[in-house]
């Protein structure tokens, strides 16, 4: 069987641009792909506790895994290599899009393996690193840090109040109007919210 996983950390990234991807990597190796396994699920959480976990452990001999970076395994290089290393063990082969690396049980493919793991665990750290000493010397120059007091966050009904009105003026219910502006009641609750949009002056909430 061969296999595309993907993955995203929130709800809010787009699935389809790796799927697009992945088809391409099958396309110039010839092969196609049997199942995609999607999930929405931060790379810190553990892979047995995710949709990766139940698929590595379905996973036969000759089986093969497209991905388009080891990074999608997790953000731990020590959980990617245990991955890749069970991986291997099992003669299962990875197809990776970035960078056109193809790992099976080799040495040269743990080697490569390790080294794209440590570089992507090095980057994060460098990168949290220098956001906390941007954040420090902000800081220490008496700048404040977040929000302004009383601004307001974007939202995905910015925009949509004179909707909003309309909807609730002709009785429309919240659940409906939710469906028609593709946002979850929380969402419409706290854009109200944050907007002063009196919702109690309309009949049908």
């Amino acid at each position: 069987m061969i296999y595309g996983y993907i993955r995203v950390s929130t709800a809010q990234q787009d699935t389809e641009k790796q799927k697009f991807e992945l088809f391409n990597l099958a396309h110039s190796k010839s092969i196609k792909i049997d199942e995609f396994v999607e999930e929405t699920v931060s790379g810190s959480k553990p892979y047995k506790k995710r949709l990766l976990g139940n698929l590595i452990q379905k996973l036969k001999q000759d089986d093969i895994i497209l991905i388009t970076e080891l990074s999608r395994f997790g953000r731990s290089l020590l959980e990617i290599m245990e991955i890749m290393s069970q991986l291997m063990q099992n003669d299962v082969k990875v197809y990776v899009a970035k960078g056109s690396m193809e790992i099976g049980k080799n040495i040269q493919s743990k080697v490569l393996a390790f080294a794209f793991g440590l570089a992507a665990e090095i980057e994060r750290e460098l990168i949290s690193s220098r956001t906390k000493e941007a954040l420090a010397k902000l800081k220490s120059e008496g700048k404040k840090l977040g929000r302004p007091k009383g601004s307001l966050s974007k939202s995905k009904l910015d925009g949509k109040e004179k909707d909003i009105d309309f909807y609730l003026s002709k009785q429309i219910s919240i659940k409906s109007i939710c469906k028609l502006l593709d946002v979850p009641p929380t969402t419409f609750y706290g854009f109200c919210k944050n907007r002063a949009i009196n919702l109690r002056k309309y009949k049908k909430v």
